[in-house]
């Protein structure tokens, strides 16, 4: 048996407890170990992507105990891809981390960073509902702790209610792990999808409710309308380089309802008929409009982000909630794009903030570096905005056109659309105001003198919009391998058998080219 799918989750899980015992007191130390292990988890993401890129399904046994009594880690295109998304995100925000010495402000900040990769990685790569809800924790708990990292009233406050808010969501994932495992015996993804269909219509009530309860639990990790109100204290407040990681944290619940909901209950099946379409449709619809709309409304920078991160998750569940190969595809494309293009504009926030007194949406004097800042923000901007020539207008499009067709069209356009002009409007406001009305003020005796950011922070911004041009460059080449992504995930028979059936078969037979 290989042990590489099951490398991402102890190379950080015993990089952690190295750094806390071994170098607690030696930010150097910790600093090259925290490096070096996110590099080597790119490598191993990399590996496994490319190993699954032909279709084939790697299993790992816990303990060689099959599945559905064992634990067992599932690796293949959708949950490499996430994978690779996470440690090439983390990479960057770690160096922004390490250039702006935010790591060195608070105690355990790369400790508690690899923890985080861990719970995240393993919630991609877990076979079992169970364990997804173990993994859940584990980045909840670490994410409280770099919620908190440096200290802060306002930082505890949000911190608090950050918890409180997911706890509720943990609450509400246990009930619907014990329905179903009432109603079904199993807890195993692909042993489940085996069992749904297998119960009768008189006996779907218990079914029913947990599937609610799961979407319920997702949409609230995926910080949905009308449960997203944690979000926007939460991920402002939080230190840059936090909030930065965070923006993958969202993208965790849209993988779930992908996952659960392509496989246990797709769209075909009665038993959740009309879950998808008449729920989740609407709230994703409201998502993009509150996220666009608190963009033009909000007065500080941070929560600006915070509120266009609310709107993007927003256009990826409108793809989602399709429940089609192409809704799929573009939302799988749009998470990258997403993911990539928040965490750069709250690292740009972290520049802003440098050398002004604070974030408020007000004129003040200039900042140093204040050309190459505006520069960075205008990319990012363009970028969440979904203006072209960057991936956020080619998603767009995608998006757009995965709904053509529907019935659900005319609602589809007009929100995107609008929503996306108000998104410009907003973003433009809060440059002309950071930026170009700084001029405008001249400096006090009160001006704090300014910080240069160090060139390591630019450094890593500018590897994210980076990534976000290449994903933009090769656009045709990723959606066609989500494409094929989707279509995967739309005929998980393989998965299942490779899971289930064949339990001492490592892989699928390739797909023929």
């Amino acid at each position: 048996m290989s042990h590489w799918i099951i490398a991402p989750v102890v190379v950080p899980a015993l990089l952690a407890p190295f750094i806390v015992l071994a170098a607690r007191y030696h930010i150097s130390i910790q600093r090259v170990f925290s490096v070096a292990g996110v590099l080597a988890l790119i490598g191993i993401a990399l590996g496994l992507a490319i190993e699954v890129s032909d279709g084939s399904i790697v299993l790992y046994q816990l303990g060689d105990w099959a599945a559905p009594f064992g634990i067992v880690l599932v690796a293949d295109r959708l949950s490499t891809l996430m994978v690779l998304l996470t440690t090439v995100l983390a990479l960057f925000v770690l160096l922004y981390a390490i250039g702006s010495g935010w790591d060195n402000r608070g105690r355990h900040f790369h400790a508690l960073f690899q923890f985080q990769l861990m719970g995240i990685i393993g919630a991609f790569l877990t076979g079992d509902l169970f364990n997804l809800f173990v993994f859940f924790e584990v980045l909840l708990i670490a994410s409280y702790g770099l919620m908190i990292h440096a200290g802060g009233n306002a930082r505890l406050r949000a911190g608090v209610q950050y918890v409180l808010f997911n706890l509720i969501g943990s609450t509400l994932f246990l009930f619907a792990l014990g329905s179903i495992y009432a109603e079904t015996g199993t807890l195993n993804m692909a042993d489940l999808a085996n069992r749904v269909t297998l119960i009768g219509p008189e006996d779907t009530v218990g079914i029913r409710v947990a599937a609610v309860l799961l979407l319920l639990v997702f949409a609230i990790k995926a910080a949905l309308v009308p449960l997203h109100f944690w979000l926007p204290s939460s991920y402002a407040e939080a230190p840059a380089p936090v909030a930065a990681l965070f923006a993958i944290m969202t993208k965790v619940g849209a993988y779930a309802i992908i996952r659960v909901y392509t496989m246990i209950f797709p769209p075909e099946l009665e038993v959740t008929a009309g879950l998808h379409d008449i729920w989740l449709l609407p709230a994703a619809l409201l998502s993009v409009a509150i996220g666009m709309i608190g963009v033009m409304a909000v007065k500080r920078l941070d929560r600006l982000v915070a509120f266009s991160v609310i709107g993007s998750m927003g256009m990826v569940m409108v793809a989602i909630s399709l429940f089609t190969p192409a809704g799929i595809a573009a939302a799988l494309y749009y998470i990258v794009h997403s993911t990539l293009a928040g965490a750069a504009l709250f690292l740009i926030s972290d520049l802003v903030r440098t050398g002004r007194a604070n974030l408020d949406l007000t004129p003040q004097p200039p900042i140093v570096g204040h050309a190459m800042t505006a520069g960075l923000f205008f990319a990012g901007a363009i970028a969440m905005a979904g203006l072209p020539p960057l991936s956020g207008f080619l998603g767009k499009l995608l998006v757009l056109d995965a709904a053509y067709g529907t019935e659900f069209v005319v609602w589809v356009w007009a929100i995107v659309l609008g929503s996306s002009l108000i998104s410009i409007v907003g973003f433009a406001r809060a440059g002309s105001i950071l930026f170009w009305k700084a001029y405008s003020v001249a400096p006090s005796e009160e001006t704090p003198e300014a910080a240069c950011p160090s060139a390591l922070s630019y450094v890593a911004v500018g590897g994210l919009l980076a990534l976000l041009v290449g994903h933009t460059v090769f656009a045709g080449q990723v959606h066609g391998y989500t494409t094929t992504m989707a279509a995967q995930l739309f005929a998980p028979e393989p998965y299942i058998a490779t899971v289930v059936d064949t339990p001492g078969k490592l892989s699928t037979p390739k797909e023929d080219h």
